[in-house]
Order: C-alpha cells, then sequence, then structure tokens
C-alpha cells in the first residue's frame, strides 16, 4: 500500500512533486530556518551567551529529529534485511540518543520548551517505513534518510558558524558529528540514488501549515526519553574527529630541543 507520504520506486517522486535543488535547499523538511528579522527580534540574553530565534529553532529540530530517526533505527535493526542496513540502524539509535541526551541538558538552561512527538510529516516519514518491509524498506530507509540528514548537514555548519550562544555550538559541533556520520552510513548501504537526490523534496501537495510545526507538550506530559539499550554498548558511535596537527609559532622550530651534535633524519612516512 502506498503512503500519501512517500511513493516507492527509483525516482521517490513523494506526492507527485519534483521541485528544484534550490528548493530543496529550503527549510521545508528538517533545515534549520535562515535566521529572519522575526528571529532576530526574539533574542534574549542568557548566561551562555544571546539566545536568537534561530537558535531555538535549532534546538527544538534537534530534539524533532531524534524522535523519529531513533525509532527508525530500531526499525532498520528489527526488519533490515542487509548487514549495512542494520549497522546504519545502530548508528541511528545511539547517535540520536546521545544527542538527546544532550538536548535535553540544554533546554531548561536555554528556557526551551520541547516537544514528544515528531511533526505530522516527520511522522509520515516514519509511518512509510513501519509499512515497508524486505529490500523495500532497506531501500526506501537509506534514500529519505539520506535526502534529510544531507538536507540540515549545512544548515548545522550555518548555526555553528554564526551562534553567539556556548551551549548551542557546543550542541551544533555534536549534531554535526552525528549528522555526518548517518549520512555515511546510509552511503555505505549501495542502495542511496544519488542522481535523483538534487531533485528530491519529501512533502505533499496536500500539506498544511501545520505539517512542519512542532507539537509541544501539554502541562505535566513527562517527557519522551530516547535511550539506546545495553546491547548497543560500544556500537553505532560516530568517529571521534581527529584533533589539528601543533602548529609551531615560530617559523622553523623544531618540536623538540635540538641535542648538540646530533643530525636530522626525516620523519618517516
Amino acid at each position: 500500500m502506498r503512503s500519501r507520504y512517500f511513493v516507492t520506486g527509483t525516482s521517490l517522486l513523494i506526492g507527485s512533486v519534483v521541485v528544484t535543488l534550490g528548493v530543496i535547499m529550503s527549510p521545508v523538511l528538517t533545515g534549520v530556518q535562515q535566521e529572519n528579522q522575526a528571529n532576530l527580534a526574539k533574542t534574549s540574553s542568557t548566561q551562555y551567551g544571546p539566545l536568537t530565534g534561530a537558535d531555538r529553532d535549532f534546538v527544538v529540530k534537534v530534539r524533532l529529529a531524534g524522535l523519529w530517526e531513533f525509532p527508525v533505527g530500531e526499525l532498520a535493526l528489527k526488519k533490515g534485511t542487509a548487514a549495512p542496513v542494520k549497522t546504519a540502524g545502530e548508528h541511528l539509535v545511539v547517535g540520536h540518543a546521545q544527542l538527546d541526551a544532550a538536548v535535553r541538558d540544554i533546554a531548561p538552561k536555554l528556557g526551551v520548551t520541547l516537544p514528544n512527538k515528531p511533526t505530522p510529516q516527520q511522522q509520515g516519514f516514519l509511518d512509510t517505513l513501519t509499512a515497508a518491509t524486505g529490500k523495500d524498506f532497506d531501500s526506501q530507509m537509506a534514500q529519505i534518510l539520506r535526502i534529510t540528514h544531507g538536507q540540515i548537514f549545512s544548515s548545522i555548519a550555518k548555526i555553528r558558524a554564526t551562534s553567539k550562544n556556548t551551549l548551542v555550538r557546543q550542541l551544533a559541533t555534536q549534531a554535526n558529528t552525528v549528522v555526518l556520520d548517518h549520512i555515511t552510513q546510509m552511503e555505505n548501504t549501495g542502495m542511496v540514488d544519488y542522481e535523483a537526490l538534487p531533485g528530491q523534496i519529501t512533502s505533499t501537495p496536500t500539506q498544511g501549515p501545520n505539517f512542519t510545526k512542532p507539537v509541544m507538550p501539554r502541562p505535566g506530559e513527562p517527557m519522551v526519553v530516547l535511550k539506546a539499550p545495553t546491547s548497543l554498548a560500544g556500537k553505532g558511535e560516530a568517529p571521534t574527529p581527529s584533533p589539528p596537527a601543533p602548529v609551531d609559532d615560530a617559523p622553523g622550530a623544531s618540536g623538540s630541543p635540538a641535542t648538540p651534535g646530533a643530525t636530522s633524519s626525516p620523519s618517516a612516512p
């Protein structure tokens, strides 16, 4: 049965809608919204630095990403037919559990309210993958997650580069590492259709104004916690970025004191 959110096939025409790359890069799906005058007007002061509307939007959307991608990872572990798909599932579960813990830690410090449910659009993606089976699940998961992660990747970099809030920059740094890892895992499945990526956007012509709007929790509603099972301990970790190589302040300076009478030799490759 075809979902109204996602149509199977190599073209992956969502609701028969295909748009240009310029529209894809707009924040229709999960990307962080560009700063505008309305966002800038919402800037508030915190002990961690100014907090703009774009900063708040980013914190909420990191939470939203986990609320649907974490269960997709669980689906991949249960229904994936290929080993790389199951491995991608491990990374989705572990990565978003770590990001969710970070978001739940900083949100109250910044006065940001977090949602407990994905947006209707994100729930549509999750419903589509819940209904898919076999190799159809494998291919749809790889393509949908590659599209969504690809869309938000550049937006994370913008927040990291522009935010003046220490906690938001830390979250953006962590999110950048996790999202890049998830992009890599989707590509490692060998099921990503690169030719179709530039022309794809996952929305439908029937979407309403609340299609991508977060659903905020009711007063007193318990917070949903995304926690990786103990069975995944030591698995699904994003690679730790390598620290930059040390740079000597003085040109030609040696990394260690010279020894009298010693001759230098080139380092081994």
